[in-house]
């Protein structure tokens, strides 16, 4: 099967990174919705195979600032309702959180760098990470956090940040950290970095530590997978 994944995105410099180049290369088309420059996804989405909502610098609660998250909000629900396989990373879990009904608030802790998150008993069982080790690092760079959203299974935390990864349904997953950046994209955003508590990277100088693509790339074929399997499942 070669599907049509549609990719959100809020800002030019964090696109769908190595998760676009995975599907690309198995022949899927990786449709593209600018959102901070008005695109809106096709009103039906019985042709689509998945949804992927990236990170941006935005907060979910600046609608006034950025309207097009309340159309993001209502497009969650909408793949919710019709269990299109759903993927929010960064931003996009904690739009996923929210369109929940959980509470998405400051964090005690910023993350910016490389860390490590370990999964849960729920996360070790789970599709999505099937392959991964029980702890692994990650690229991070949020200010923010959500709540558990009601009936979600919490399938990986950190040191600093307990929730970090959550499926909702079946289909529907959360994911505070990035698993989709390349080196490139990494320095674009140190590029705009702001004044941070102590002013650098966590892990800036290691680069992306031995193995971290070859993870992402498991995540990515697990997603593939139960697109696959629910896409056949709706008679796609």
């Amino acid at each position: 099967m070669k599907g049509e994944i549609y990719v959100v995105k809020h800002v030019e410099d964090e696109g769908p990174g190595l998760l676009g180049e995975y599907f690309r290369a198995l022949g899927w088309q990786v449709r593209t919705i600018e959102a901070y420059r008005g695109d809106t996804p096709p009103e039906n989405l019985g042709s689509v195979a998945a949804l992927v909502i990236l990170g941006g610098p935005m907060n979910v609660y600046e609608e006034e600032a950025y309207p097009f998250l309340r159309f993001e909000d209502r497009l969650i629900r909408q793949v919710l309702r019709q269990r299109i396989p759903f993927l929010g990373i960064c931003l996009g879990a904690q739009l996923l959180a929210k369109a929940c009904g959980a509470a998405v608030t400051k964090s005690q802790h910023k993350e910016i760098g490389w860390f490590e998150v370990k999964l849960t008993e729920a996360g070790g069982r789970d599709s999505l990470f099937h392959g991964l080790p029980e702890t692994f690092a990650v690229f991070q760079w949020h200010e923010d956090t959500f709540a558990m959203p009601q009936g979600a299974s919490l399938l990986a935390t950190s040191e600093l940040c307990r929730n970090q990864a959550f499926r909702i349904g079946d289909s529907a997953y959360g994911l505070q950290f990035h698993v989709e950046v390349t080196p490139e994209m990494i320095e674009a955003w140190a590029k705009s970095l702001g004044p941070i508590e102590d002013g650098s990277i966590n892990g800036k100088a290691a680069g992306p530590p031995a193995g971290f693509e070859a993870r992402a790339t498991r995540v990515f074929e697990n997603f593939r997978r139960l697109t696959e399997s629910t896409a056949r499942a709706r008679g796609n």
